[in-house]
């Protein structure tokens, strides 16, 4: 059922608990719901944002002046495509670990590295979730969406989602709002994940990177890392008040990442070189931890009521009490402060809401 309430706060609804009003919150349960309420605000010509969990969001001070519509929709249909091979299609509201547990509990494989993750499911194509090895990309076998343009509801298969590194073509901008998502998941094989392609994971499974583990240990030792670093939501840990990662490692193209090897040779010594790993299209990838550790931001570093986290580097927190506009300044001087000592530019990871970064 669709319900509509006036000047709702945003924070409570958002894993930083940052963030002023909205005009007007619409809170929808069913896809026809999403589906009628944002046609009826694009046919009046409304402004709105469409928020569901709200893990990766950064929502201004002074509010949204625009309609929210609540994603609160749930459930996962089930399908048997063959040979063992399921389809799961999920709606956009539904919690993303939920789904991420389901799939393992099945014995089905190829999310099992993303447990933990906060925020809902329809979530996960826009940014092309991953972690620990894994993207939702290499799962997804279509994403159900309504093109506001058109005001057609269309289901788009991978091809034409323009997935690529923490990115889609659903990423900053609003033409499309996701309605579901299908993933095709494969029976586990023997013993049971997908090849342990992280080496923090493979080593805290004690098998090689390459090996395989069963899918229950793995979700376990994700969840338990993901924890020793703050990036489980938990009410009684402070450091799991953030948006997850704030900044995206920077995928840099050979003469940029040339010339990063200088300068940190340069700053930290002949022997000191940044982590890296093959980036998309060729690029190289570098810790944006790294670089931020390096470049004087330590874990805990911070002012006041913002910080960051005592556990993760990349998580800035909301040790309590904090405002948008404190946060976001720290992460200015974080991203300064790189830029000055090593010539990168980072890019914050949530979408800022009523402002930009």
């Amino acid at each position: 059922m669709t319900e509509a309430t006036a000047a709702v706060r945003l924070a409570p609804l958002t894993t930083l608990r940052l963030g002023g009003p909205a005009r007007r919150l619409v809170r929808v349960t069913s896809e026809a719901e999403l589906v009628e309420a944002v046609r009826a605000l694009d046919a009046d010509r409304e402004r709105l944002f469409v928020l569901a969990g709200g893990s990766n969001v950064v929502v201004a001070d002074a509010g949204v002046p625009a309609t929210v519509v609540q994603v609160a929709t749930s459930g996962v249909e089930r399908r048997e495509l063959g040979e063992g091979r399921v389809a799961l299609t999920v709606q956009a509201g539904e919690e993303w670990d939920r789904v991420v547990a389901g799939a393992v509990d099945d014995r089905l494989a190829g999310i099992e590295c993303l447990s933990g993750i906060p925020g809902s499911t329809g979530a996960t194509p826009i940014q092309n979730v991953g972690a620990y090895g894994q993207e939702v990309s290499s799962t997804i076998a279509a994403v159900r969406v309504l093109d506001r343009e058109r005001g057609a509801v269309l289901e788009l298969g991978p091809e034409d989602c323009g997935f690529g590194y923490r990115t889609s073509r659903f990423r900053r901008r609003d033409r499309h709002v996701v309605l579901s998502t299908t993933f095709a998941l494969a029976p586990a094989a023997a013993p049971g994940s997908e090849p342990i392609r992280y080496a923090e994971l493979a080593r805290a499974l004690g098998v090689e990177p390459g090996g395989r583990a069963p899918l229950a240990d793995v979700r376990e030792a994700v969840l338990a890392l993901r924890r020793a670093k703050g990036m489980v939501v938990d009410p009684a840990d402070p450091d799991s008040v953030s948006a997850g990662s704030f900044f995206i490692n920077p995928v840099l193209a050979d003469a940029a990442a040339v010339e990063l090897r200088r300068r940190v040779a340069e700053r930290l010594g002949p022997n000191a070189a940044p982590p890296t790993w093959p980036g998309p299209d060729g690029g190289v990838k570098v810790s944006a931890a790294w670089l931020i550790e390096r470049a004087g931001f330590g874990r805990g570093y911070g002012r006041g009521r913002v910080g960051v986290s005592a556990r993760h580097t990349l998580a800035l927190v909301n040790r309590g009490g904090a405002t948008t506009a404190e946060l976001v300044a720290l992460a200015r001087e974080i991203a300064a402060g790189v830029r000055a000592e090593f010539g990168v530019e980072l890019v914050p990871e949530p979408v800022f809401v009523g402002h930009t970064w």
